[in-house]
C-alpha cells in the first residue's frame, strides 16, 4: 500500500524466521534503540550551538528560546547530559510502546528513525565541509528518499530541515537557501517517490485513508481536536493508554469545544514563537508538522485516534521539558544566569530517576500486550464503547475452551454498538456453530454478514462449512468454499475445506487432494489437516503416503487420538501387530472415551492370541458405546473361541 521499503524489511523477517514472532520484535526495538540514538546526536550538537547559561553573550532566554545566533557553546557535558536525558526518557517513554511493540507499527518507527537520519544527516551536514560535508549531504537526502517509501508522513521532513536550518544554523530562510540551495532541491526531490507511491495507490490506502470515504475532512479535524489534547495528556501522564481506540468521528464542534479551543491557542503559540522565540517555535512547528499528514483535514477512517502517531511528535514534547527545565533553573540561580552545581546534580538526578520510572511503566505496559486476551481485555475495559474492541476479544474467547458464552457476550456487544458491523456477525456466526443446537443462528448470522459485505472470504467459508452438514447443499457449500478462494486465495482453511467436500462428490477425489496440498503449503502446522489429508490419500490408493500424513499429524500433536486410530487400522492391515496396538493404547490414553479404539485395540489382541485381553476391550467399547454392533459381534466371537479352546 504505497510502503516498499517497511513491506521489505518484512519479507527479510520473514525470509530469515517465517511467522516466529521474536525475529520481528529484535528488528523493532533495533530500529527504535537506533532512533534514540540519533535523537541523542541531534539534541546534544544542537545545544552546543548555544551558551546555555545566559552568559552575557548567550540570546536572551537560553537554548528553548535562542534568536538563531551562534553566541557561544554550551559545555559539552552539559550538552550531552541534557541530550542523554531527553533520547532516554523519549525511548523509555510507555505512549511508544504500541510503536515498537506492535509489529505492524514497524512503519511509524521506521519512519522515525529514517526522518531522524535525514536530520542528522543536515546537522553534521552545516557542521563540516568539502567530501565530509558532501558525505552527510547524501545521508540526509537517503534518509528522507528511505522515509517517503515507508511511510507518508516523511513529508514534512524537508519542511522541517528548511526551518531548522533557519533557526539554528543560518539565521534566516533567505540565508539558508542561499548556502545550500542544491541540497533542499535533491530533498525535495525524494517527494517525487511519494508522490509516485501515492498516485500508485489513486490517493488512499484500499479505502482506509484519504477523502471520499465516508468521513468529511470537517468532521475529521474536529476528531482530531480531541486526538491531540488526548496526545499531550498522555505524554505528561501515560494512563490510560489504549491499543485501539475506535473509529468514533466527531459530529460537531460543540463536543470539542474546550479541546478546540486548547488547540487552537497552542497552534497561534507556536506560530508566534516561531518569529519571536525561534528555538521553542521549532519544537511548536515539528509537533504539529509531523502530527499534520494523520491528524488534520485528511480522514483515516479505520483509526481516527492512535497512539503511535505521536512517535516523533513526542520528542518535541520530551525537548521542552528538559531544556524548559535546565532554562528554568538558570533564571531561578545566580544572578548571572549560572546554575549551581548542587541544582545541577539535583536536575539530572531527577531526569535519569524519572528516566528509569517511565521505563518500569514500559515494561508494565508491555504485560498487556503478552496475549491477544490480555490486549483486548485491556482495550475493552478501558474504551467500553468501541466494537472493535468487544468484536477482537469475542474473536479470541471463540478459541478459548469454555469461554463461548463469554465470546458470544462479547460479539453481541459489538453489534449492539454498530449493527452494521459485518465482521462481529461473522465471528458471532462461529460462535454459534461451534455450540450444538445452534446452526440456524450462526447460518442467519454469516448471511448477515455477507450481505452487509460480501467481500468477507471467511465467512463465505464458514457458511459452506454449514451446507456441507445439510443434506442436499453439499454444491451450495462447494460454491462457497470456492467464493471464498476467489476472494482469498492464500486462505488455508478454504482450501481444506474445500478438499473436505470435493471429496465428497464422485470423481473429485484428485481436486480434493490438491487443495490439501495448497492448504498444506499455505499452513503446514495444522495436525487436523495431515489427517485428513492421509484419510483422503487412503481413499484414493495410496497407503503408504496416507501413513506419512497420520505421522506429520502425530508429530504436530501426540495426543491426536483419532491419528492414532487410523494408523493403527493400517499398521494393522500390513501385519505390524505390536506396533498397531501401541498406537491404540495411545489414542485410548489421549481420549478414554473412544470407543471404536477399545474395539480396535481387541481387534488386534485377538489377532495376537490374547483372548482375555481383547474381551476386556470389547466389553469396555459396549459399556462406552451399547450401540456399537462390530464390538458385540467381536465380543462374541471372541467368547465363542474361549468356550472352544476350554474344551
Amino acid at each position: 500500500m504505497g510502503r516498499p521499503v517497511v513491506n521489505l524489511s518484512f519479507a527479510v523477517n520473514y525470509a530469515w524466521g517465517g511467522l516466529s514472532v521474536e525475529g520481528y520484535h529484535v528488528v523493532n526495538l533495533a530500529i527504535h534503540i537506533l532512533a534514540g540514538f540519533t535523537l541523542f546526536g541531534i539534541i546534544r550538537r544542537t545545544l552546543e550551538r548555544f551558551d546555555l547559561t545566559r552568559g552575557d553573550a548567550a540570546p536572551d532566554c537560553g537554548c528553548l528560546y535562542a534568536t538563531g545566533q551562534r553566541s557561544g557553546r554550551a559545555p559539552r557535558q552539559i550538552s550531552y547530559l541534557l541530550a542523554l536525558a531527553t533520547a532516554l526518557l523519549w525511548t523509555l517513554h510507555p505512549l511508544l510502546t504500541e510503536s515498537v511493540t506492535c509489529v505492524v507499527q514497524r512503519t511509524e518507527s521506521l519512519m522515525g528513525l529514517f526522518y531522524l537520519l535525514t536530520l542528522y544527516g543536515f546537522v553534521r551536514f552545516s557542521e563540516a565541509t568539502g567530501t565530509s560535508g558532501l558525505r552527510w549531504a547524501v545521508v540526509s537526502v537517503v534518509g528522507s528518499l528511505l522515509g517517503m517509501a515507508t511511510k507518508e508522513v516523511t513529508v514534512t521532513a524537508p519542511v522541517v530541515i528548511f526551518l531548522y536550518d533557519r533557526t539554528f544554523v543560518a539565521g534566516s530562510f533567505r540565508a539558508a537557501w542561499l548556502r545550500r540551495w542544491r541540497y533542499y532541491l535533491s530533498l525535495a526531490a525524494t517527494w517525487l517517490v511519494l508522490f509516485f507511491l501515492v498516485f500508485q495507490g489513486r490517493g488512499h490506502r484500499a479505502g482506509t485513508a484519504g477523502f471520499g470515504v465516508g468521513v468529511s475532512g470537517w468532521d475529521y479535524a474536529l476528531t482530531q481536536c480531541r486526538a491531540i489534547i488526548l496526545y499531550l495528556k498522555l505524554a505528561v501522564w501515560p494512563h490510560p493508554l489504549v491499543v485501539d481506540y475506535g473509529m468514533d468521528v466527531v459530529k460537531g464542534i460543540g463536543d470539542v469545544l474546550p479541546q478546540a479551543i486548547g488547540l487552537v491557542l497552542l497552534l497561534g503559540g507556536a506560530g508566534v514563537a516561531l518569529w519571536r522565540r525561534p528555538a521553542l517555535g521549532f519544537l511548536g512547528a515539528w509537533f504539529f508538522l509531523i502530527l499534520a499528514p494523520s491528524s488534520s483535514v485528511v480522514p483515516l477512517v479505520t483509526q481516527t485516534i492512535a497512539e503511535h502517531r505521536m512517535y516523533l511528535p513526542l520528542a518535541a514534547v520530551v525537548a521542552l521539558a528538559v531544556c524548559g527545565g535546565y532554562s528554568l533553573l538558570s533564571r531561578l540561580g545566580t544572578g548571572s544566569g549560572q546554575v549551581s552545581t548542587a541544582a545541577w546534580r539535583c536536575y539530572v538526578a531527577a531526569l535519569f530517576v524519572l528516566s528509569a520510572g517511565l521505563g518500569y511503566l514500559t515494561a508494565r505496559r508491555n504485560v498487556d500486550y503478552c496475549s491477544p486476551l490480555s490486549l483486548w481485555s485491556d482495550t475493552v475495559a478501558h474504551c467500553p464503547a468501541n466494537p472493535r474492541a468487544h468484536n477482537n476479544l469475542g474473536a479470541v474467547l471463540l478459541d478459548i475452551p469454555g469461554r463461548l458464552d463469554e465470546s458470544v457476550a462479547e460479539l453481541m456487544e459489538a453489534i449492539r454498538l454498530k449493527p452494521d458491523y459485518a465482521p462481529a456477525h461473522s465471528n458471532l456466526g462461529t460462535a454459534w456453530f461451534k455450540m450444538p443446537g445452534h446452526m440456524l443462528q450462526a447460518e442467519e448470522e454469516y448471511r448477515q454478514a455477507l450481505r452487509l459485505d460480501a467481500s468477507i472470504a471467511v465467512a463465505h467459508d464458514n457458511l459452506g462449512n454449514i451446507w456441507q452438514e445439510i443434506p442436499g447443499r453439499l454444491d451450495e457449500a462447494i460454491a462457497q468454499h470456492e467464493e471464498a478462494l476467489r476472494l482469498n486465495p492464500e486462505l488455508a482453511s478454504a482450501h481444506t475445506n474445500l478438499a473436505t467436500a470435493l471429496s465428497k462428490k464422485p470423481g473429485r477425489l484428485n481436486d480434493a487432494l490438491a487443495h490439501y496440498r495448497k492448504a498444506l503449503r499455505l499452513d503446514g502446522t495444522n495436525a487436523a489437516v495431515h489427517f485428513d489429508f492421509g484419510k483422503a490419500l487412503r481413499q484414493s490408493g495410496d497407503p503408504g503416503q496416507a501413513m506419512s500424513e497420520f505421522q506429520a499429524a502425530l508429530a504436530l500433536d501426540p495426543a491426536f487420538a483419532p491419528a492414532h486410530v487410523s494408523l493403527g487400522v493400517m499398521l494393522a492391515k500390513s501385519g505390524k501387530l505390536s506396533e498397531a496396538a501401541e498406537h491404540f493404547r495411545l489414542a485410548i490414553s489421549a481420549d478414554p472415551a473412544n470407543a471404536d479404539a477399545h474395539n480396535d485395540l481387541g481387534n488386534v489382541l485377538y489377532q495376537m492370541g490374547r483372548l482375555n485381553e481383547a474381551e476386556g476391550e470389547y466389553n469396555k467399547a459396549l459399556e462406552l458405546s451399547p450401540a456399537l454392533d462390530s464390538a458385540r459381534r467381536n465380543l462374541g466371537i471372541v467368547q465363542d473361541k474361549m468356550r472352544r479352546d476350554a474344551k
